[in-house]
């Protein structure tokens, strides 16, 4: 289990610098072109705006259009009560908010930006269909994406990919405004364009792979530290099978918090992916993390 965590933690910061590594080398080139800093510091700023907004109230805003209502302290969710309490004492967090999605596709997903601010939601159909340990493995899976910081990596990274969004897309426009007049001008270089023009097209391409590449690794450190808290990887391997089995997919879809869900909301899908599509899956193959679930205690 240790191993599978450190080795994510790794796999995640080398995706997170390699990342800052094409915003650079975007930045320089366009900057290199224009002879001008203003360009990339006024997309930057855009950027963090929005992923500061995003960053503060994301909680509010997925729990919104999930359709997430608090759930009480009374029946038929104290159960689920309990669970969440015990296991945040054992992962030495504060106890997130408790909500409940009505929905009877068994999902779950946790938000916020540090364990202080932080929820998790559950569906109807994920408290019907799970049993106690199955139940548990799923929740400190969730805890384990509080603990780990996870909202807060994944919002840098999507600062990231504004940035790289707007820079890129401003460069284009401005060439399809007039900006290559200073080439008619004699003003630049026809291979210096070529090259920021090419990087325009793909940076943005290859930014949006790495974001739901990191997002596939957080996924599976989540996994690892989840089957660590509960000591039983085979109950979130079982509720994983049960999520990814049943017919039912989440009525409230969103682009913005499908990444959010412990299992893709379209995961009737996934049996169909190809490595190709995969690449572009906000998740990692079920299958995959079952089996690696099952080899933390030998059973692969």
């Amino acid at each position: 289990m240790y191993t599978e965590i450190a080795s994510n933690k790794r796999k995640s910061i080398i995706l997170i610098g390699v990342f800052l590594v094409l915003v650079i080398g975007l930045g320089w080139l366009i900057s290199l072109y224009y002879g001008d800093q203003t360009i990339l510091s006024i997309a930057v700023a855009i950027a963090v705006g929005q992923a500061l907004a995003s960053y503060y109230w994301a909680d509010s805003i997925a729990l919104g259009i999930s359709g997430a209502t608090e759930a009480p302290r009374k029946e038929p969710f104290v159960a689920l009560h309990r669970a969440v309490e015990n296991l945040a004492i054992t992962a030495g967090l504060p106890k997130p908010r408790v909500y409940v999605i009505d929905d009877p596709a068994p999902n779950a997903f946790a938000t916020g930006r540090d364990p202080k601010h932080a929820a998790i939601a559950v569906t109807t159909g994920l408290l019907q269909k799970l049993d106690k340990t199955e139940l548990e493995g799923v929740i400190a899976h969730e805890l384990s994406h509080i603990g780990n910081y996870d909202i807060r990596v994944m919002t840098i990274v999507v600062v990231l990919v504004g940035v790289i969004s707007l820079v890129a897309d401003f460069f284009l426009r401005s060439l399809w405004w007039g900006g290559s007049d200073r080439d008619r001008n004699g003003g630049g270089n026809q291979l210096m364009l070529i090259a920021v023009i090419v990087a325009a097209i793909l940076a943005p391409i290859a930014a949006t792979l790495i974001q739901l590449a990191v997002s596939r690794k957080r996924e599976y450190l989540a996994d690892a530290t989840g089957a660590l808290l509960t000591r039983y990887p085979d109950g979130l391997a079982k509720a994983l099978e049960k999520i990814a089995t049943t017919p039912h997919t989440v009525k409230h879809l969103s682009s913005s918090t499908n990444h959010l869900y412990i299992e893709n909301p379209l995961s009737e899908q996934e049996e169909q992916q190809n490595w190709f599509a995969t690449i572009f899956s906000t998740h990692p193959p079920v299958a995959d993390r079952i089996k690696r679930l099952k080899a933390m205690i030998g059973k692969a």
